[in-house]
């Protein structure tokens, strides 16, 4: 059973859960469809939504980046994802707490989160120029969403990739700017709505989080057309996702069983070892070298850092790391 936590910003990774400050009261707070309603596509090849609430410097959001590349692989057919942001940190001056008290604190955080899910994170961030908030990068995805929801979840990726693995302080206008940039929106467009309607959007996922009796990150409502409502809290092994997705799949089950050495990068862009080596069913051996032998065939290249290694299809980004 998870521990309820009086502090803010605490993220556990044996638990897998990044927890929101005073939200321990909402412990087991049931789903009531009277709150805020969600509607269901009304789509028959996709009759499942996958409601995820996330924030963007949550680590064990990252750590479940894995899981979610493969369910949609595998069984993306299915279902689609509708991301909202819960806002893990307002502000340090909006807490109090011990077992994370400040930025030095989430740095060893991040180191141990790193090893806990096989994931780069390069904790230092929060030692050289810490974040004071995840507000501005939500806010930025709202953003992003606003003129389109492709290349919204790729801007978010290069958010995450920014902060987890560059050491970038993504609360700053440059980086989401750039972000903005390399990920194909209109700029002028981006900042308009960063600073007018995204605000208000923003402020409407808190609400729904709120509503939803959202304590914490990831948290993913798996939801189908007939109000069945099944979910999955924290960081959790992909059978967890697989078998509560399958749980909601009227009839027999297709699984898409492509296995491209590139379509993780087709679809994606980029790939972690640990990403690469889970959506493909490989060791971290073996996925090491299907890896090098796409980067020797210049199909793919290779950013290295502190907190480790990422490949991508083709230098789009600069300044990764």
């Amino acid at each position: 059973m998870v521990k309820e936590l009086v502090n803010g910003m605490q993220c556990d990774p044996n638990t897998g859960i990044c927890e929101v400050p005073g939200a321990g009261s909402k412990i087991n707070q049931p789903v009531n469809d009277q709150q805020i309603e969600i509607q269901v596509d009304n789509n028959p090849e996709k009759p499942i939504k996958l409601l995820y609430f996330t924030d963007p410097i949550c680590s064990s959001c990252w750590g479940i980046d894995p899981q979610l590349r493969k369910l949609k692989k595998e069984y993306g057919h299915y279902f689609t994802i509708e991301y909202r942001m819960g806002g893990l940190l307002k502000s340090w001056d909006s807490y109090g707490g011990s077992d994370v008290n400040g930025p030095a604190s989430v740095a060893a955080h991040w180191d141990e989160a790193s090893k806990q899910y096989n994931m780069p994170i390069d904790g230092s961030v929060w030692l050289e120029d810490p974040l004071s908030s995840s507000y501005p990068p939500s806010i930025a995805f709202k953003a992003a969403e606003i003129q389109d929801k492709n290349k919204a979840l790729l801007f978010l990726r290069r958010i995450k990739e920014m902060v987890f693995i560059g050491k970038k302080n993504i609360t700053k206008w440059e980086f989401l700017k750039q972000a903005a940039l390399e990920t194909g929106l209109n700029l002028e467009q981006f900042e308009k709505d960063y600073n007018g309607p995204a605000k208000d959007l923003f402020n409407e996922d808190l609400a729904i989080a709120r509503e939803w009796g959202v304590r914490g990150f990831p948290t993913i409502y798996f939801l189908d057309e007939d109000d069945n409502q099944l979910k999955v809290y924290g960081s959790k092994p992909y059978e967890v996702y697989e078998q509560t997705l399958l749980k909601l799949v009227n009839g027999p089950v297709v699984k898409n069983q492509q296995h491209d050495a590139l379509d993780i990068f087709n679809q994606f862009n980029s790939s972690t070892l640990q990403e690469y080596a889970l959506y493909y069913n490989l060791t971290l051996t073996d996925a090491l070298a299907e890896l090098g032998k796409l980067e020797a065939e210049k199909c793919i290249e290779k950013s290295t850092s502190r907190a480790g290694q990422i490949w991508n299809k083709k230098r789009s980004y600069d300044n990764i790391i």
